[in-house]
């Protein structure tokens, strides 16, 4: 079982600079939801935002340790324009 908080990290690893925000609202260790902020995103498709998301946790993905990923990316102004607040 990995926690929201390793998710998170996982993510802050890879993508450095990045504002994260996860969640495990089934608290089961194996659904998460996941805000990202970064200026790395900043010219790249949602896809390919979600991409490098996705490659931060790979292995967990693949051997089924995280079973869902609902995932929202932004760069800075996307996140500045949504007015949804990262708490």
């Amino acid at each position: 079982m990995i926690s929201a908080e390793q998710v998170a990290n996982l993510i802050r690893d890879a993508i450095p600079g990045a504002q994260v925000q996860v969640e495990d609202p089934l608290q089961d260790g194996q659904h998460f939801t996941a805000i990202v902020v970064a200026e790395a995103f900043r010219g790249l498709t949602m896809i390919k935002q979600h991409r490098m998301v996705n490659d931060a946790l790979k292995s967990y993905l693949e051997d089924g340790s995280i079973h869902a990923l609902q995932l929202k990316t932004y760069t800075p102004e996307q996140w500045a324009a949504s007015q949804v607040q990262i708490t």
